[in-house]
């Protein structure tokens, strides 16, 4: 009986933990709803792009973002660990239409109190660079 009870402990546990692991990797592989459909880092930071990237976070994104703590929109540091570069850049240059239709951009603009992220009307380069930027907080 003991067996039995221990096997199927082991069981639910485990099928936990991987369907936890499933939702982080789906998170992961979500691309999000824009123009970008696949992004491929150097193995080296660009440290002129992660510069220009930080000139434009700093000019367009600190009213609402932070680098390590939460405020009106979710901390930055880190994002990389929890999106796809896809899904950021996206996030960046298409936020009207990911906040209406991405399941994770909805959950996230809920979470903010419905705190929309304005369209900053940037082109693919700076949002590249912004991302560029981020590379550097991890």
């Amino acid at each position: 009986m003991y067996k039995f009870i221990l096997l199927l402990l082991i069981i639910v546990f485990g099928c936990n933990y991987q369907s936890k692991e499933s939702s982080f990797s789906s998170l992961k592989n979500n691309k999000g709803i824009g123009p970008i459909s696949k992004i491929v880092f150097d193995n080296e930071i660009n440290q002129t792009l992660a510069n220009s990237g930080k000139k434009l976070f700093n000019q367009l994104c600190t009213s609402c973002h932070m680098i390590k703590e939460e405020s009106v929109g979710p901390a930055i540091k880190g994002i990389l660990d929890r999106r796809s570069p896809e899904w950021i850049m996206n996030m960046i240059l298409n936020p009207t239409e990911m906040l209406q239709e991405d399941p994770i951009a909805k959950k996230l603009l809920a979470e903010y109190n419905n705190e929309y992220m304005y369209n900053q009307n940037l082109i693919e380069d700076e949002a590249r660079e912004i991302i560029e930027y981020f590379r550097t907080l991890d």
